[in-house]
């Protein structure tokens, strides 16, 4: 059984691509909540929580390719 050498790449560049938004997610939110009398507190809400959401979703395509090149479906 060989691996799909473009699929395992596409997959592994989804992951690059999450990874820093599961940093930057997770801090904002934490920013937002320490700033809660500043104006701009539920709009670096919603951004931090729109970039943690995206990484889920960007870490679950990348390892659905990594399956498929794996496993060839």
């Amino acid at each position: 059984m060989s691996t799909n050498k473009e699929l395992l790449s596409k997959g592994v560049k989804y992951l690059t691509g999450a990874l820093p938004l599961m940093f930057i997610g997770p801090s904002l939110i934490y920013n937002a909540f320490m700033n809660q009398k500043n104006v701009w507190h539920y709009l670096v809400l919603g951004i931090g929580i729109v970039a943690c959401l995206a990484s889920m979703y960007l870490i679950f395509i990348g390892l659905k390719y990594i399956m498929k090149a794996l496993f060839n479906d």
